[in-house]
């Protein structure tokens, strides 16, 4: 193997041109094309906030399919317009739904990951993803929303070692309201001690199921560089955030180069942790959130983490090529 991209991107249910009320067709459109874009392909794709088939996600964009569904046509549709017959499979993860009935959702959320054709997924827990969510009142279990952990096992299926590795997406809680230091504290994204505990509950599942060292997590967890989540993660798991890592960036530094915005903030949310099987080459690709050069630019409150790394020991030569336009500059101001 010599290497592969692996994308993570929290999409915003496909809404952000309706603030995640509603999911729209062109919306859609935009992210299929913007992957489709890329080059080299993304060898997986792991998607957060994937409904299935609710009223947001049909309300705006009406069809009898679910919203990843809709979303592989689309995505089938742009890689053809742009000249590739490359394909993927998708699987999808549910994690919660809030209904009105047993059979009408007023919305749904879950995770979704893409494989391409070029790879074989030799397992995965889409029909049973994993439960990480703190739940520290029992009188409104029902309420709080469901947060998981989808895993899947993959290997390449032209590779001469047929070595597998594993990739890990979640999508951690915020901070919780109920927790007296949300209101009496500066400092939230990271510090709620819910948002510890189910990152302890991530870090013992993946310390259960990964078969090898060759693993990494990523996705949105809601956590900023040197909150408790993140050092927990870090230090004492002693997972490595690749992005830091490949770029020399402090904590603080890291904590201003954002990945996500709400209104005039500014935060760096989405993370791609690695294990030492892995070596990660670049991060070409990714920008920082708000700059209106980007490809993805206002297609999510979120943009892609787009990484391309290779099994340690493998025959590619490392990376020499510098740190690409969107990382190498000083990271932005106004964030915290």
């Amino acid at each position: 193997m010599s290497s592969l991209r692996i994308v993570s991107y929290n999409v915003r249910y496909f809404g952000h041109a309706t603030r995640g009320l509603a999911s729209t067709r062109r919306a859609m459109q935009r992210i299929a094309a913007a992957i489709s874009a890329l080059d080299p392909l993304p060898s997986i794709v792991c998607l957060q906030e994937v409904e299935t088939r609710s009223i947001r996600s049909t309300v705006a964009h009406p069809g009898d399919e679910t919203q990843l569904e809709r979303f592989m046509t689309m995505l089938s549709s742009e890689l053809l317009a742009a000249g590739k017959s490359d394909a993927y499979r998708a699987y999808y993860f549910p994690a919660h739904a809030y209904r009105l009935s047993a059979r009408t959702h007023v919305y749904t959320t879950g995770l979704a990951i893409l494989a391409h054709e070029d790879f074989e997924v030799d397992h995965h827990n889409a029909a049973t993803p994993h439960d990480i969510t703190h739940r520290r009142l029992q009188t409104v279990r029902g309420l709080k929303q469901t947060r998981i952990c989808a895993h899947v096992r993959f290997r390449e299926r032209r590779a001469r070692a047929h070595r597998a590795i594993e990739i890990f997406n979640t999508h951690l809680s915020l901070p919780s309201t109920l927790a007296a230091e949300f209101w009496t504290q500066p400092r939230r994204l990271g510090w709620g001690r819910n948002q510890l505990e189910e990152a302890r509950n991530l870090a013992r599942f993946v310390e259960r199921e990964r078969a090898s060292d060759n693993f990494a997590v990523v996705g949105d967890f809601n956590a900023l560089p040197g909150s408790p989540v993140y050092q927990y993660l870090v230090e004492d798991r002693g997972w490595v955030d690749a992005f830091a890592q490949r770029y020399r960036f402090s904590a603080a530094e890291l904590a201003s180069w954002p990945t996500a915005g709400f209104l005039r903030m500014r935060m760096h949310l989405d993370h791609v942790f690695t294990g030492p099987g892995l070596r990660f080459l670049d991060f070409d690709g990714t920008h920082p959130f708000g700059d209106r050069s980007a490809p993805f630019h206002g297609l999510s409150d979120h943009v892609p983490m787009v990484a391309r790394c290779r099994l340690v020991g493998g025959d590619a030569p490392a990376s020499s090529r510098p740190v690409p336009r969107s990382t190498s500059r000083p990271p932005p101001r106004g964030a915290p």
